[in-house]
């Protein structure tokens, strides 16, 4: 049996960091990295949708994980998203991925061609053997990516020594338990749907990678342990205050991670830019749900935490 302990808690997923140009900065990484650090969570997961991977160069990417690992220094498991929309980028950005120290690669399916599962399986074990000596985590969105995991893929990925686990971000709780049966103790499934934490934990889930998870760390770190206690009602109270924050971070004009960079500049001093186009940056009258979103983060942490 293989030792997974160190996936096995609240990764934040990592938000892309801008200058003033809209480049990456080097400084915002290694400071959202320090961030995560003081708060306390078990590693970030780097590059993936919350990184703004799909806009950025293979050499953007490459600067960003070198930051995170800079900084980390050994203090986070690291998962880096490497997937590209074509194998040869894909498998640059693994080999840099294991040159840099990551733990782990991790790889949506391809996008826009619907490929059959023996090419999705290639794509990924190609992937895989550009960093033969690095952990492996298959990455199951299929309302964005356009293709599911299934049971049969599933069971052909687990032919790779270096597959460990699916980041799973599919909204059927039930795929959770699938995945963890098909795999038992040998494979951690991350819950990916930040608003079913407890659903997912509750089911099989023993790691959690979240897009708003930076937004509100605490939060989250006290809904883990509350759910590892078996305190089930007060779990379930903070699960819909923290879904109640995600849909106001939602209801602004701009994206959702520009909402969240305005919240982490309010709330901890961080400064990392905004997003980069074409997702749409942040209007005058984002302001005050800006301002609400960050005020009810506040008061959340005063209450439970």
């Amino acid at each position: 049996m293989r030792d997974l302990s160190k996936y096995k808690g609240i990764i934040p997923a990592f938000y892309a960091c801008y200058d003033k140009k809209g480049d990456i900065s080097p400084e915002g990484v290694q400071a959202l990295t320090r961030y995560f650090i003081e708060k306390g969570v078990k590693g970030v997961y780097v590059n993936g949708s919350s990184g703004e991977c799909i806009y950025q160069s293979v050499e953007d990417r490459k600067v960003v994980l070198d930051n995170v690992m800079k900084a980390a220094d050994g203090r986070l498991t690291v998962i880096a998203h490497v997937a590209c929309n074509n194998t040869r980028d894909s498998k640059e950005l693994a080999r840099h991925a294991q040159s840099a120290g990551a733990d782990a690669i991790a790889a949506i399916p391809p996008i826009y061609f619907r490929l059959p599962e023996y090419a999705i399986a290639q794509y990924w074990n190609d992937i895989s053997l550009a960093a033969p000596d690095t952990d492996f985590v298959i990455y199951n969105i299929p309302q964005l990516a356009g293709v599911a995991l299934t049971m049969s893929l599933f069971e052909e990925m687990r032919k790779n020594p270096r597959v460990i686990g699916v980041k799973n971000s599919s909204m059927p709780v039930q795929d959770i338990q699938m995945f963890k049966q098909a795999g038992g103790e040998d494979y951690v499934i991350f819950n990916g749907p930040d608003e079913q934490f407890i659903s997912g934990l509750a089911i099989g889930a023993e790691g959690a990678i979240g897009g708003t998870y930076g937004a509100m760390p605490e939060l989250f770190l006290k809904l883990e342990a509350l759910v590892k206690s078996s305190e089930m009602e007060k779990a379930r109270e903070l699960q819909y205050v923290i879904n109640e924050i995600i849909y106001k971070m939602c209801s602004a004009h701009g994206n959702m991670y520009g909402v969240i960079k305005e919240i982490l500049k309010i709330n901890e001093g961080l400064e990392i830019g905004g997003v980069r186009e074409p997702l749409p940056s942040l209007i005058e009258s984002d302001a005050a749900t800006v301002q609400e979103a960050a005020r009810m983060i506040r008061d959340a942490k005063e209450k439970y935490i």
